[in-house]
């Protein structure tokens, strides 16, 4: 079992999933950040690797990924900061990233580098299982797990499909769109969730669009995670002494007790 899936493992426990992106504001910021959500709550870590062209992710997030590219945030620099991270926390650490640097770095090395500093699984939103093979060969031979996503759109073959090549939990997107801090989530999420649910036993977790601690309660009650992300984001640009974050997701652990 992955340290991801034995999140997963105990009794009466809704994981905590937060994404930041490395380097912004400031790699400084992220080497504080990281541990921070670890001690408050969070049980697995989303760390973004900048992209110039983040096609599923909204304007908090496009925001950060641009000032942290022209600042010099590489893929090197990611791997050297979740090192540095790793000699202060134990929870999962997930890279979240776009096909394109994967293709670039290459299947094999990008995996051993990321077993090298104990990185514990990828997640590539524009990557369709169909193309998945020679990355999930990789992940594999590496002990990281391939997390794929599911929108309220797909298919009934879709879902049989990404349900079986997921491994460690399956990313339900919470709405059809791009991530981003919004006032309240769809109607139809908990249909949504049962369709899925019904064709697997693998956890589920819901991200896009969550931003508050009712919206973390209600998802709770049907899915396995809650995914935080872009409203982690807004704190940071808010209030860089990172007491709103703090205070924020000790509020989403409380809800999700």
């Amino acid at each position: 079992m992955s340290r991801i899936a034995s999140v997963f493992t105990r009794a009466n426990h809704t994981a905590l999933i937060s994404y930041i992106t490395v380097g912004y504001p400031t790699v400084e910021t992220t080497l504080k950040i990281v541990p921070l959500l670890a001690s408050n709550g969070c049980d697995i870590i989303e760390l973004g690797i900048p992209f110039s062209d983040p096609l599923a992710d909204g304007a908090t997030i496009q925001r950060a990924g641009y000032e942290a590219l022209r600042q010099g945030v590489t893929p090197k620099v990611c791997f050297e900061v979740a090192q540095q991270l790793r000699q202060q926390i134990e929870i999962p650490l997930v890279f979240m990233t776009y096909y394109n640097p994967v293709l670039k770095f290459g299947s094999e090395q990008l995996c051993s580098k990321c077993a090298e500093v104990r990185i514990d699984g990828l997640i590539i939103p524009d990557l369709p299982p169909e193309e998945g093979q020679e990355l999930e060969k990789s992940t594999r031979r590496h002990g990281l797990d391939l997390v794929y996503l599911l929108s309220p759109a797909s298919t009934e073959e879709r879902i049989k499909l990404v349900t079986s090549r997921s491994s460690g939990f399956i990313y339900l997107v919470s709405l059809t769109g791009i991530t981003g801090a919004r006032d309240k989530l769809p109607e139809e999420l908990e249909g949504f969730v049962a369709r899925v649910r019904e064709k697997t036993e693998k956890p589920l977790c819901v991200g896009f669009g969550v931003s508050t601690p009712e919206q973390a309660r209600r998802i709770a009650r049907v899915a396995d995670g809650v995914i935080v992300g872009s409203r982690i984001i807004q704190l940071l640009n808010e209030d860089k002494s990172l007491k709103n974050v703090r205070i924020f997701i000790k509020s989403l652990r409380d809800a999700l007790l």
